[in-house]
């Protein structure tokens, strides 16, 4: 495992970046891991650009070196995990924690072999869930080029009229996505009780909570507001698997 020591030739912001990535490594969270190795070693490729100091771009070779074989030989190991579907991997969110939008949490899975995305959630039915979930859209269509199809199971509750409120919510997102060739196809389930989110490159993720595991604003002018990342969190826990690659999430 690479060490975050020798980083002083460099500015806060990568050591930070690489110093986390060693962190995540030791704690077995490769996936997490791999994406920091990978920011912070395109930053130390930058810099070696622009230092003209011979010894300096030597050692931060060196450390491109150490790192690079490290994000390597994790590549690896995920890969052997998932053909034998053993991968695991587990987010902790604390209460009142900062930093897990769905672009943190979970966005390094929907890339460009995600084509069919299905959403268990039984709690996407006030404005607010509604628009989580237009958010994880979000995500998904600017992560996901050749994405086509998202499923989502929910379960709109017994008041009608915000059984009324909820479909047409979803209605104007089916809209909005079939302008970006996306379809969105609702089921209404009412025994639903699991919150998973399945893609077709075969990431399974599940979330204690679902998509709703942000605490509200303090107001309307607060950070945290548009910036997920700066929203507090509710408690809950974030886990991730490989089940092999499909075709289709939906049998």
């Amino acid at each position: 495992m690479s060490s975050s020591s020798g980083l002083g030739l460099v500015g806060p912001a990568v050591t930070s970046i690489l110093q986390r990535a060693v962190e995540l490594d030791r704690n077995r969270r490769y996936t997490e891991s791999l994406v920091c190795y990978e920011q912070g070693l395109r930053v130390l490729m930058e810099v070696i650009k622009t230092t003209t100091d011979t010894s300096k771009k030597a050692q931060l070779r060196q450390k491109v070196e150490e790192y690079m074989s490290r994000a390597e030989m994790i590549k690896k190991l995920i890969e052997e995990k998932k053909a034998l579907g053993e991968y695991r991997e587990q987010v902790v969110i604390e209460a009142d924690s900062t930093g897990h939008s769905y672009q943190s949490v979970f966005g390094r899975f929907l890339d460009s072999e995600v084509t069919d995305i299905e959403v268990e959630d039984p709690y996407v039915r006030n404005f607010h869930q509604c628009q989580n979930f237009l958010k994880f859209c979000e995500l998904a269509v600017t992560n996901c080029p050749n994405l086509k199809t998202i499923d989502l199971i929910t379960n709109v509750g017994h008041n009608p009229q915000e059984a009324h409120d909820t479909n047409n919510w979803l209605a104007s997102l089916k809209s909005s996505l079939q302008s970006r060739r996306v379809n969105l196809a609702v089921e209404i389930r009412t025994t639903l009780h699991d919150r998973t989110i399945r893609l077709s490159n075969g990431w399974i993720i599940k979330i204690g909570r679902g998509l709703d595991y942000f605490k509200s604003p303090d107001n309307k002018m607060s950070l945290g507001v548009f910036n997920m990342d700066l929203r507090k969190c509710h408690e809950t826990t974030v886990d991730i698997f490989h089940k092999g690659n499909v075709n289709r999430v939906r049998k």
